[in-house]
């Protein structure tokens, strides 16, 4: 069996061209590589260097070994590798963050699998609104974070690695005896007349609604500003008006309420996953995301 480090010296010489860069680089004594590169010969049968005016140089047998040296040590490195990820993946801990609508429909999905996966990642997930996010991702309080943007107000990719995960559709809400109920899809030019439910006013669909009513060429009108997306399916469960809401949101659906598409009238967002473009990357966060996006790949028709 030839020994590993004595075949890197004698790679170091011959692609260095003397005895004494290669002790340097190893920090051993030039006697002390000379020893080892003998010993190699001895192990081998044959001479491997020969001395010349340019320095030290293989010969035929040197040729061949050190080409064989060159993918044993790519090899070596490569099997190290992946024995770090696979140490990094039984063990460790990984903290994301993520928003209400995502913690309470798509993430759940995604944990179950990865626990699945991975049993021995300790996972913590931080749900909270947009601008903490940011700030929890800034800080480094989690490494990654589900965000999401509409075409009006993207994320910079300067700030962030951003990976699209999914599009989240708008949908329309309205009872369950409401006239449009059992339709499949419709446009909001068929909803001027609709008296509206609508989160509080800083609440991006409070801007999609009026973004695409605008474009639809009317102005909603407002019955009651709800808390949350439960309170507004309740509300509407009770005839007090429609409400959009991104997919989503619904997938936990009111009995009282249908959920009908809107198609290209109204604007989704993005769901993307972002982390900090100079964090160095843990193997359980790459296995997360990997997971994360096949979950998507398999679930996007229900957002849509």
């Amino acid at each position: 069996m030839l020994n590993v480090k004595r075949l890197e010296l004698l790679l170091d010489v011959v692609e260095l061209g003397s005895i004494t860069a290669a002790a340097e680089k190893h920090i051993y004594s030039p006697s002390g590589v000379s020893q080892q590169l003998r010993r190699l010969e001895a192990e081998v049968g044959q001479p491997l260097l020969q001395r010349q005016a340019r320095g030290m140089v293989p010969t035929d047998a040197g040729h061949v070994l050190t080409a064989h040296t060159r993918r044993i040590l790519r090899q070596m490195a490569a099997a190290e590798a992946d024995l770090a990820e696979i140490a990094g993946l039984n063990r460790g801990s990984l903290t994301m963050g993520t928003f209400p609508t995502l913690g309470g429909s798509f993430l759940p999905l995604v944990i179950s699998r990865f626990k699945k996966q991975y049993p021995a990642i300790e996972l913590h997930v931080r749900s909270s609104r947009f601008d903490d996010l940011i700030e929890m991702l800034e800080n480094g309080q989690v490494g990654m974070s589900l965000l999401w943007d509409y075409e009006w107000n993207r994320l910079n990719p300067e700030n962030f690695a951003l990976t699209t995960v999914f599009e989240d559709a708008t949908a329309l809400i309205v009872g369950k005896d409401h006239r449009l109920a059992r339709r499949k899809q419709v446009d909001m030019g068929d909803l001027a007349k609709e008296e509206w439910i609508v989160r509080e006013e800083e609440h991006p669909v409070v801007e999609v609604l009026h973004r695409s009513a605008q474009a639809a060429g009317f102005s909603p009108r407002i019955a009651f500003h709800a808390n949350d997306y439960q309170e507004a399916q309740a509300m509407v469960s009770v005839g007090l008006g429609i409400a959009l809401a991104p997919r989503t949101a619904v997938v936990n659906k009111h009995p009282g309420v249908s959920i009908v598409s809107l198609g290209a009238s109204a604007p989704s967002r993005r769901i993307l996953l972002a982390h900090r473009h100079d964090r160095v990357r843990a193997p359980a966060e790459v296995a997360f995301q990997s997971t994360l996006l096949d979950v998507a790949r398999d679930n996007s028709a229900d957002f849509r």
